[in-house]
């Protein structure tokens, strides 16, 4: 099973943080489970971090390189298709981060283990 983890279910998990679900707990200790993190969650904790909202015990790029690899989460890229999609969906969420997120697991077939309700409101399949 292919998943597309939102940006807080990355820092939740890596950080140990109980506001995570035992369902999302559960998937992502699943051998079977293959887990992506987008470049746009990237992007946004690095932003986040740049501006003081968010502190990581490391540099933005080695936290969350060195997180991927322990927890075996795969990259996945923005591309021009995803970027459309992206700006064609109904204003439901004004997050641009989370836009592109429903824009890529939509395009990629894989469910988004969120637990933001907004995200929901897209025909796209969530986990919490």
């Amino acid at each position: 099973m292919k998943v597309l983890l939102d940006t807080h279910t990355f820092l939740w998990a890596t950080t140990g943080d109980p506001r995570l679900s035992n369902v999302a707990r559960e998937i992502m200790e699943k051998p079977e489970a293959e887990l992506f993190l987008s470049s746009v969650s990237v992007y946004e904790i690095g932003v986040k971090v740049a501006r003081g909202k968010l502190e990581l015990p490391d540099e933005t790029g080695v936290y969350v390189l060195t997180r991927m690899a322990v927890f075996g989460i795969h990259s996945i890229p923005i591309s021009a298709e995803h970027a459309v999609a992206a700006a064609a969906l109904p204003r439901l969420h004004a997050d641009p981060w989370d836009r592109l997120l429903v824009a890529q697991a939509r395009i990629e077939d894989m469910p988004i283990l969120t637990g933001d309700t907004l995200i929901s409101r897209y025909e796209v399949t969530t986990i919490w």
